[in-house]
């Protein structure tokens, strides 16, 4: 009778400057069953050794570091060993978390302030989920970020424009998104400019951190990118991001679409929740709209889109073998809401709302 081999831990190499958040770190983590700290460095010239030489499953990684930041760090790793990392950064600097994605980080995790054990401890939960699913990541090559080319404000020509009396209502594209995300949410976005569509995304993230990424897609997009404000209008060649530790939801007031940012409930796993946002649009969305859910642990987005489907509204995932994360885009095929699973859904959105 043959015994199944226990299953190795989960080795993590940590790379901080600060001694204090290298300790707190370790203790944190060595607490947890299946993870072994194998080592720490205290700068990313340090760090880069000890990756090639323990060749660790998942990496921690402060960004701000003497001799060699962050940032080279994930160069230089990606270039030469690349390893599944998790920036552990501050709210002081949250669109420093996305310039680390765009080089290859996995996900970020936000870090309480210097020696806060107890700050720590909260979000000791989510690092470990973090780290154990870098572990099983789908990796793709980073790919250098696209100068914005936006449209030009207004036509050029002596030619009078004919604006109809009465516009069709603007298509929604809904977005739902988690761990790996915020790469596979700007994918999506780019293969869907020139079309007048309203774009709105809810991508777990903390508050603060939903912020610095609105403005990083602004930047990056001929869009008009920002985080959503109760009021804010559902007009074509806009895209909302929904803020971190709120709610949004869309709403029908006086005949136009309209954005609600609303306080978290206890019943909401997440916020913002993917299945909020959803389970609101199935009530108002106009005819043609689409859902689309990415990348993402967990099972949010599942319920929404049973709710969307319903509505008639199409809902479409991302496939295993694409996704970074299976979680969010299984349970949504799983409620049987899912009518496409693509590996590349922005190209076939695009010619679906052309249609």
């Amino acid at each position: 009778m043959t015994r199944d081999k226990p299953e190795r831990p989960l080795s993590v190499l940590i790379v901080d400057d600060s001694a204090t958040n290298r300790r707190a770190l370790s203790k944190l983590l060595e607490m947890a069953p299946g993870i072994e700290v194998v080592g720490r460095a205290s700068d990313g010239e340090e760090g880069l050794k000890r990756a090639l030489q323990l060749k660790p499953d998942v990496i921690t990684l402060d960004l701000e570091m003497p001799k060699m930041d962050g940032y080279a760090f994930l160069r230089l790793l990606m270039a030469r060993a690349p390893t599944p990392v998790i920036v552990v950064s501050s709210y002081g600097h949250p669109s420093d978390v996305f310039k680390a994605l765009q080089l290859g980080a996995f996900d970020f995790v936000a870090r309480p302030g210097e020696g806060d054990e107890a700050g720590f401890a909260a979000v000791r939960a989510e690092l470990i989920e973090k780290l154990r699913a870098a572990k099983y990541m789908r990796r793709e090559e980073p790919k250098p970020a696209r100068p914005p080319s936006r449209p030009p404000s207004a036509i050029s020509g002596t030619n009078p424009v004919h604006v109809p009396e009465k516009k069709p209502p603007t298509k929604l594209v809904l977005i739902g998104a988690s761990t790996g995300g915020p790469p596979a949410v700007q994918k999506v976005i780019e293969a869907l400019i020139g079309l007048p569509v309203c774009v709105v995304v809810a991508q777990h993230m903390p508050a603060r951190f939903t912020q610095a990424f609105a403005e990083r897609l602004d930047q990056l997009l001929p869009f008009r990118v920002s985080e959503a404000k109760s009021g804010d209008l559902v007009v074509p060649g806009r895209v909302y991001v929904a803020p971190g530790g709120e709610q949004l939801e869309i709403e029908s007031r006086g005949g136009e679409l309209v954005l609600a940012v609303k306080m978290t409930t206890p019943s909401d796993a997440h916020a913002p929740s993917v299945d909020r946002l959803f389970a609101s649009a199935a009530k108002v969305a106009p005819p043609g709209s689409r859902a689309v859910v990415l990348t993402g642990m967990g099972v949010d987005g599942g319920k929404g889109a049973a709710a969307l489907k319903k509505a008639g509204i199409e809902v479409w995932a991302e496939s295993e073998s694409s996704a970074v994360v299976f979680g969010m885009p299984e349970a949504a095929i799983k409620s049987g809401a899912v009518s496409k699973a693509l590996d590349e859904i922005g190209p076939a959105l695009a010619k679906a709302l052309k249609g």
